[in-house]
């Protein structure tokens, strides 16, 4: 009967994979998507009391939304949020949303709490599905249906949030959260590493189990942040005595990446998984999917314009944190859009979010069908000059460097070291720490480093180049450090596992001095 139920899964898989390979041919107007979408939401706007105060009202056409609804941080909605965690129903939207999700707090600061309404699951198990259909399109084939699907990621449990009692409010990290609220055939046929090892709030501890659960499971799919990944393949590695997670699994050929990107870890990454194990990147964020990968990487990622989630761009030439609200009127829909702009990330979602400044940074490189790179955080920046270096800039500088030279990158940040102000000028130049791999043909040091990333930099970005040139901006400073210094800032964070990640640059010196306290810890 197993047999049987498998089998019929197989077929339907493959039928599923047939009508998304349909879809994606035809291209999508994705204009037109985001049209319906935007109808969709405004009714269900319109039930929330935040919005309909702002006056949106269902059949209001976007022309008036944009006019009446200004841009939200979480700043401007937390006591709304609040609200809705202490039990209110009808606030963002219609009804009591008990689930939040955490957000990784990447940038610092403490997480957030992004509200997970039903039709938020909605959207997520929809746009899931997608993502891992366009990879069988992709490969022309949907045998990674076959085998079970390995998600390295944050832990299922939901941890009650004491300050909303009596109403019973959860919280816990998305990618915990999706795992919870799986359809039935997904869990039963694909999902692993099955419901009590999900649970597992340690991070170490659940590698660990992990491996034990998977050694001799069929894996044909991993997924997780490149980093974490790298984790379970030591793990796993070292309990198989060798090889690499194609040995221990031989029907394994996709790896599912998201959250950073890949550059830094892709070498790394592509030895552990080993030979004929296909990349294939979503875009995800704790408030939705963004876009998936549908052609060849250097393609850029598609837009998920019929998922749930209405995206509006706000070019970040006139982006200003502080004037954030008044902004609105600049940020244009997807139809908008022009390619090798730099823009903020707006989404109206089923989360009862409208018109809410995301934090990420994207650029479109074609516009039919509509496709997009992650360039970074918009406060993610180096900025303290008014070099405005995007966390893109300094990772594709970082990673071209150690290409050509044969370096692995284990992790690194850059900030501002100032040096003095002059006539009111302040002046100073970028500090690198950085963490290779050792075992190197040619010997890295920061004096061959510095003025390889300082070349690269200056070739993409004109403002960087003019602050060098002008000596506003001194040469930068490359600093190696050992093995364990950017863990331990992690662990000490509680950003070691699950969907946390390493901040790649700041134009403040907070990070780098606390880097700097734990390298002096490691030394000791």
């Amino acid at each position: 009967m197993a047999v049987v139920s498998r089998s019929l899964f197989n077929i339907g898989a493959g039928l599923l994979s047939a009508r998304a390979s349909t879809r994606l041919k035809r291209g999508a107007n994705a204009a037109a998507a985001q049209d319906k979408v935007f109808a969709g939401l405004i009714p269900k706007l319109a039930g929330g009391a935040t919005w309909k105060y702002l006056g949106v009202e269902a059949g209001m056409k976007y022309a008036e939304f944009r006019s009446q609804v200004p841009l939200q941080t979480y700043q401007s909605l937390d006591r709304d949020i609040e609200r809705m965690r202490t039990g209110e129903a009808d606030v963002l939207w219609p009804g009591a949303c008990q689930i939040y999700a955490t957000t990784s707090g990447t940038a610092g600061g403490s997480p957030r709490y992004i509200p997970v309404t039903e039709a938020m699951l909605a959207h997520f198990r929809y746009a899931g599905l997608n993502s891992v259909l366009w990879y069988a399109v992709r490969a022309g084939n949907s045998r990674v249906f076959r085998g079970r699907h390995l998600q390295v990621g944050g832990s299922t449990a939901l941890t009650p949030i004491p300050e909303s009692a009596p109403f019973e409010a959860y919280a816990g990290e998305l990618s915990g959260i999706a795992a919870l609220n799986l359809p039935g055939w997904v869990e039963k046929h694909l999902h692993e590493p099955g419901a009590e090892v999900a649970q597992i709030a340690d991070w170490d501890q659940k590698v660990a189990a992990v491996t034990e659960r998977t050694m001799g499971l069929d894996i044909s799919l991993v997924s997780g942040l490149p980093g974490w990944i790298l984790d379970q393949a030591r793990s796993l590695r070292e309990r198989s005595g060798g090889g690499t997670l194609k040995e221990i699994w031989p029907h394994l050929e996709c790896c599912v990446h998201s959250g950073v990107p890949l550059a830094p870890y892709h070498d790394k990454l592509a030895r552990a998984l080993g030979g004929g194990v296909n990349f294939h990147e979503v875009y995800v964020t704790s408030e939705g999917f963004v876009a998936a990968q549908d052609e060849d990487a250097a393609a850029g990622l598609r837009v998920m314009a019929d998922a749930g989630i209405f995206f509006e761009f706000l070019p970040m030439s006139v982006y200003e944190e502080s004037r954030v609200p008044d902004l609105g009127s600049k940020a244009v829909p997807l139809s908008g859009v022009a390619v090798g702009v730099d823009y903020a990330l707006i989404m109206t979602a089923p989360s009862g979010l409208a018109r809410y400044v995301v934090g990420d940074v994207v650029r479109f490189v074609s516009l039919s069908p509509a496709r997009l790179t992650y360039s970074g955080r918009t406060g993610l920046r180096l900025n303290a000059f008014g070099e405005n270096v995007s966390e893109r800039e300094v990772t594709d500088a970082l990673v071209g460097v150690c290409q050509r030279n044969g370096w692995t990158i284990t992790n690194f940040h850059v900030a501002p070291i100032f040096s003095r102000s002059t006539m009111g000028r302040v002046t100073g130049r970028h500090e690198w720490w950085v963490e290779l791999e050792a075992g190197t043909l040619i010997t890295p040091t920061g004096p061959i480093i510095a003025p390889e990333v300082d070349a690269e930099i200056k070739r993409v970005n004109k403002d960087y180049d003019v602050k060098r040139s002008s000596g506003a901006l001194e040469a930068p400073f490359v600093r190696l450090v050992m093995p364990g210094v950017f863990e331990h800032w992690m662990r000490y964070h509680k950003k070691w596992g699950g969907q946390h990640k390493m901040p790649r640059c700041s134009s403040d010196r907070k990070i780098a001095d606390e880097l700097g306290a734990a390298l002096q810890f490691a030394k000791d």
